[in-house]
């Protein structure tokens, strides 16, 4: 079993940065993804970035894409996102979440342990 434990998120003004973290323990395996998702209210989860756990390939969302970094801290156990050019459009949950299976596609049924989830909110 993955246990992941998020922290971070909060109220940013649009433009601004922040950077949410997600602590992985319990058992993982390097050919893990990982994977940060978002769900605004009365709308489906959506996938933002992935990153394999053991390559360090990163993959993106094209409405984040420049703009968000997804990496990961072996020694801590964790798994960052970091947030530039925040926009109003990106308010939602954010939710961290890992699978085992590497290919197919990143809609958010394909993985299997997830956060709790955190809450961001961009202020125009």
């Amino acid at each position: 079993q993955v246990q992941l434990v998020e922290s971070g998120g909060g109220l940013v003004q649009a433009g601004g940065s922040l950077r949410l973290s997600c602590e992985v323990s319990g058992r993982t395996f390097s050919s893990y993804t990982m994977g940060w998702f978002r769900q605004a209210p009365g709308k489906e989860r959506e996938f933002v970035a992935a990153i394999r756990w053991g390559s360090g390939n990163t993959y993106y969302a094209d409405s984040v894409k420049g703009r968000f970094t997804i990496s990961r801290d072996n020694a801590k156990n964790t798994v960052y996102l970091q947030m530039n050019s925040l926009k109003p459009e990106d308010t939602a949950v954010y939710y961290c979440s890992a699978r085992a299976r590497s290919g197919g596609s990143y809609y958010y049924t394909t993985f299997d342990y997830w956060g709790q989830g955190t809450q961001v909110t961009v202020s125009s």
